[in-house]
């Protein structure tokens, strides 16, 4: 029973209908982040100057832009890696400015270092996405 399981997880998880739906549910928070950025773009500059990211306008823009271009490239299979890349820094950088939990005491501390170590988390996930791959979506530029 246990082998008949393993076979058809197996399977089922090699499929490309699970790595597509692995990618959308990496990208996801990213996709809908952006979106709601550019359709709110009042709310944009507030999170940016809120994050002490100045001048906000440049921020935002930039941020747009990495979850955007991230997220399209990786759903679309297309340079994994850089799209991993993009997002896989953006979010390291956005867990040490928006999750200083080193600089908190108490709940404050507890709720930012949770979010912090589930950001690296999303770091390893974008690595291993970047090395999962196909060679074809992974190509590089004389590739």
């Amino acid at each position: 029973m246990l082998g008949h399981l393993s076979r058809a997880l197996s399977v089922s998880l090699g499929s490309q209908a699970a790595w597509f739906l692995a990618r959308l549910l990496l990208v996801s928070a990213y996709l809908v982040g952006g979106i709601a950025k550019l359709a709110d773009w009042p709310a944009a500059l507030a999170e940016q100057a809120h994050f002490g990211m100045t001048p906000p306008a440049f921020w935002a823009t930039l941020t747009i832009a990495v979850e955007l271009i991230g997220a399209g490239l990786i759903l679309l299979g297309r340079a994994v890696w850089l799209g991993a890349g993009l997002l896989g820094g953006f979010t390291l950088l956005a867990a040490v400015v928006a999750n200083d939990f080193w600089t908190m005491t108490g709940a404050a501390r507890f709720h930012a270092a949770n979010a912090f170590f589930e950001h690296l988390g999303l770091v390893g996930a974008f690595i291993l996405a970047a090395r999962l791959a196909p060679p074809q979506s992974s190509m590089t530029a004389d590739g």
